[in-house]
């Protein structure tokens, strides 16, 4: 995820109550800047395909929010904390997270996953998903604590060991792609057309995106919260979510 704002910067919107809400009757929602699912706005807010959703839902059920512009690890530490109202936006769903956290309806679907590659590994002509990560020179870049959905999490665990883990934002990994430090990771379709649109032309002409018959469809995006949030509000905030 990048970020040119402060990773700390936090901005409160009280939504729907008076001017001046008292900071402890506000939910904590973190999220990290990550065109094109959230960019943060003026006020602190994020917009995006999964931050608009977000701020429509906590506005529309009148939930007065802390928005926090912070790391995924931070927002994971902020989930695991069951005594403080934490929430954290556009996460997907996994066995074990539903351990530590309550999760919203989707408030985003993904469409299919691609691989960012450098040109060099694109050349390797290779036709499905699973004969290139049959290679065991393929260098495959991960964000720490991420999951990719139930089948490519499948997919890589046999190898976690060799996997390159990193929690710099996705702009830095772009770069390592680029550069050739490492050779893939994992985008959606959506993100991975912004990379080519928005990052520099001397990143891009080093970048391929490769589409294979074989590669799972994208999961769906939910709000996570921690423990302490009350399903009432879990609700309010599932009624507010428009996707179908």
């Amino acid at each position: 995820m990048t970020g040119t704002r402060s990773a700390t910067m936090i901005a409160v919107s009280c939504l729907l109550l008076p001017l001046g809400c008292a900071a402890e009757n506000a939910i904590n929602v973190g999220y990290s800047e990550r065109p094109p699912y959230m960019i943060p706005m003026a006020d602190g807010a994020p917009s995006g395909l999964t931050g608009t959703p977000t701020a429509k839902a906590f506005k529309t059920a009148g939930i007065p929010v802390v928005w926090h512009n912070v790391p995924t690890n931070r927002q994971l530490i902020m989930i695991h904390d069951a005594s403080t109202l934490n929430c954290a936006v556009g996460w997907f769903w996994t066995a074990e997270r539903d351990g530590f956290a309550k999760f919203t309806k989707p408030i985003y679907r993904d469409k299919d996953w691609m691989v960012l590659a450098n040109a060099a590994l694109a050349a390797r002509g290779d036709t499905t998903l699973r004969a290139l990560l049959q290679r065991p020179e393929t260098r495959i870049l991960v964000k720490d604590n991420y999951s990719y959905g139930t089948e490519l999490d499948k997919l890589l665990a046999p190898r976690r060991a060799s996997l390159a883990v990193s929690t710099a934002a996705s702009g830095k990994m772009v770069q390592s792609i680029a550069k050739g430090v490492v050779d893939m990771m994992f985008v959606s379709e959506d993100e991975g057309h912004y990379i080519m649109a928005h990052h520099p032309g001397e990143q891009t002409r080093n970048l391929r995106l490769l589409h294979f018959k074989d590669m799972p469809h994208g999961p769906e995006r939910h709000i996570m919260c921690s423990k302490a949030v009350p399903d009432d509000v879990i609700n309010r905030l599932n009624k507010a979510i428009t996707l179908k």
